[in-house]
């Protein structure tokens, strides 16, 4: 017999696992319109909000490593949506700017939380507190291993 603990059932991390998996997939055709993947998404999210900053900056923002970001950069670039130009005073930095394509294509995505929250069919205010406990999960497990 397994131990309760042992069942996958009572597993925090299946649930999220499975749940980050389906939330990405229905991400997926509302950022096709868009022709963005959604780590591509989420670097033009962090971008919107703030433009013109080092790589270093959007690690932390993304929470995307840098072996990961660099290429998810370059394809960016290269679909005219940022550039990237090297810091002044510091030529290893790289500083990520949005085009004006990019700017533009703003207008395009500010819609999509909306329909993606209608998608799951769950009340905002459920929306909001099940991010702030993910938020505060992810809070723990960074603060303990010291990333």
């Amino acid at each position: 017999m397994t131990k309760p603990q042992l069942r996958l059932e009572n597993q925090i991390c299946h649930s999220l696992y499975s749940a980050t998996n389906a939330l990405v997939r229905a991400y997926r055709p509302l950022l096709e319109a868009l022709d963005l993947t959604y780590p591509q998404y989420l670097v033009m999210l962090s971008l919107w909000e703030k433009d013109g900053v080092i790589i270093k900056s959007l690690v932390e923002q993304t929470r995307l490593d840098a072996g990961t970001l660099t290429p998810l950069l370059k394809r960016l670039q290269e679909k005219g949506l940022i550039t990237l130009q090297s810091a002044s005073g510091d030529s290893r930095q790289k500083v990520v700017t949005l085009s004006k394509k990019g700017r533009h294509l703003r207008r395009s995505a500010e819609d999509i939380p909306e329909k993606l929250l209608c998608h799951i069919q769950m009340p905002r205010e459920q929306a909001i507190q099940l991010k702030m406990l993910a938020e505060d999960v992810y809070r723990r497990l960074t603060d303990q291993t010291g990333e």
